[in-house]
């Protein structure tokens, strides 16, 4: 369904409630079924959260995670673990194309019986589950944080642990860190010293109740449209606290630069203002948080500002190629924009095309991250419902601070 933004005002003043991060719910998921006595509470509500757990608590033989990535990585580790069970493990086309041989290497190294059904590489996967021993075992830290990750969430179950030894450049650091700061919570023995990270066996953990804090990353679509607005506009998230696991949490610092304040208050909320003008360029380096790069290439080209952003390499392989997916809705709009593999240019504008139509290529976050410029233009997102990868309350939220939908 194709969704009409009318030319529309934000409400200053309004309150929203986010539902959990997606990042962490996804590694406490898999953390809750190995260990069994794991609570939670405010777990986000995305596709891609309900596909992992459905998976988890599945006995069929053929798993289909559909768009979800960070299941097939996730699930990838957690069922070459499960003694005698066999699984196909497959998704959507997109998700068949996107690689997975990294992390299939380091699976093998360690024991498991992983084959590709089709292309090398590739997904789908056929896992014949077996207990595995652990030890020592080498990857590149350089195509996706998630496969360390999923390697890192398995490990306690694994009889002598895991020493994983990255090369390369590490990209999404953060997300790393988070991993490692919710074993730490259980109580797992980490130790991370230079390009090494060993984690000991460990099965049994003291029951715990956990409280998933929202979803930074959904929270930067409402820092851009606070930044679209007069000065002075404000608006309450929660729950949030300044001093987060999620990488994304980086926007406060890197919207402040785009006029936006951020001030931590009581109740688990945080309030976003419109201080000031924004800066006349905007240059950052993403490569610790690349699920931004699409929220503030547009909310600069909104702001008319100049926009260099590097770091960007594994945008190539997410739900679609999103360099090209931002190149190509950009200059509908009347953009002056140039990608390479791992950066975007934006010159600096001062107008932009009325009622364009918005391809959001199956990707969830060229939806979002588009729809704050109807606060200054109409326009058409086509195939509105990919948001519910990991937002599904998007539209009707908006709506509640003013947005006009048809």
């Amino acid at each position: 369904m194709d969704v009409f933004i009318e030319k529309s005002n934000l409400k200053s003043g309004m309150t929203l409630k986010i539902s959990g991060s997606k990042s962490e719910t996804n590694r406490l998921l898999i953390l809750q079924k190995l260990f069994g006595n794991i609570q939670l509470y405010n777990s986000s509500d995305s596709d891609d959260s309900e596909v992992l757990y459905k998976a988890l608590n599945s006995n069929e033989k053929l798993v289909d995670i559909h768009h979800a990535g960070t299941a097939m990585r996730f699930l990838t580790a957690y069922y070459s673990m499960q003694p005698s069970r066999e699984t196909i493990l497959t998704g959507s086309k997109r998700m068949c194309e996107r690689p997975i041989g990294v992390l299939v290497d380091a699976l093998r190294n360690l024991g498991a019986q992983i084959d590709y059904l089709d292309k090398e590489g590739y997904p789908p996967l056929r896992i014949i589950g077996d207990r595995l021993k652990g030890g020592r075992v080498r990857l590149s830290a350089g195509v996706s944080s998630q496969y360390i990750s999923a390697l890192l969430l398995i490990a306690p179950f694994l009889e002598t642990g895991i020493e994983l030894e990255l090369s390369n450049e590490i990209i999404s650091m953060p997300y790393i860190e988070m991993t490692l700061s919710v074993l730490k919570e259980f109580g797992i023995s980490i130790l991370f010293e230079k390009s090494t990270i060993k984690v000991e066996s460990c099965r049994d953990i003291t029951p715990r109740t956990f409280e998933i804090e929202s979803d930074w990353s959904s929270a930067s679509y409402y820092y851009a449209m606070v930044a679209l607005s007069p000065i002075g506009t404000n608006l309450r998230l929660g729950s949030y606290k300044l001093s987060s696991l999620q990488g994304d949490s980086q926007l406060v610092s890197l919207f402040q630069r785009l006029g936006v304040k951020t001030i931590e208050i009581k109740g688990g909320l945080i309030e976003i203002i419109k201080e000031r003008e924004s800066q006349s360029s905007f240059i950052a380096n993403l490569n610790d948080t690349p699920d931004l790069a699409q929220t503030l290439s547009v909310c600069c080209f909104g702001l008319g500002i100049e926009c260099v952003l590097t770091g960007l390499q594994t945008l190539k392989i997410k739900e679609t190629d999103r360099l090209v997916a931002l190149n190509n809705e950009l200059k509908k709009l009347g953009a002056e924009i140039s990608i390479t593999q791992n950066s975007l240019y934006l010159s600096s504008s001062k107008g932009m095309t009325s009622n364009v139509t918005i391809e959001t290529y199956q990707d969830h976050r060229m939806a979002m991250s588009f729809a704050p410029l109807a606060l200054l233009v109409p326009l058409i997102i086509k195939d509105s419902e990919v948001v519910t990868k990991s937002y599904k309350n998007f539209w009707k939220d908006i709506e509640k601070l003013g947005f006009v939908l048809k």
